[in-house]
């Protein structure tokens, strides 16, 4: 089986057969409207529960945590309950069809999305 799931920087183009585009970030955008989201490629659907914790991200953005802690830091979170079985979700969700899971950040190397895809494709090839 294919795998449907790949990575987008929130706000870039979207790309031929990327599909549902999912933000995968704490925080809305600010300034703008929710019906425009997915106009201004944003995000189709937006799934905070699978974000690094707002104190996490702070950590990692003040140099308080390396990058290879903040990793280890978020994938100990999204062992808790609702991101595990979130992240079971979207595994399930991407055997049928094709999604994106999204961030603010520029460079997907120190993103949470990367370790993110990770975990959605252990759970599919389970």
């Amino acid at each position: 089986m294919p795998i449907r799931v790949s990575t987008y920087r929130i706000g870039s183009p979207r790309r031929k057969g990327e599909g549902l585009r999912i933000g995968t970030v704490r925080l809305l955008p600010r300034g703008v409207p929710k019906r425009e989201y997915a106009k201004r490629d944003l995000f189709d659907a937006w799934l905070p529960l699978v974000a690094p914790s707002r104190e996490l991200l702070k950590s990692y953005k003040d140099g308080k945590k390396s990058s290879a802690q903040f990793f280890r830091a978020y994938k100990t979170e999204m062992k808790e309950s609702a991101a595990r079985h979130t992240i079971e979700f979207l595994a399930a969700v991407s055997r049928e069809t094709p999604i994106a899971i999204g961030c603010y950040c520029e460079d997907e190397s120190r993103c949470h999305r990367k370790a993110l895809l990770e975990l959605i494709r252990q759970q599919i090839d389970r």
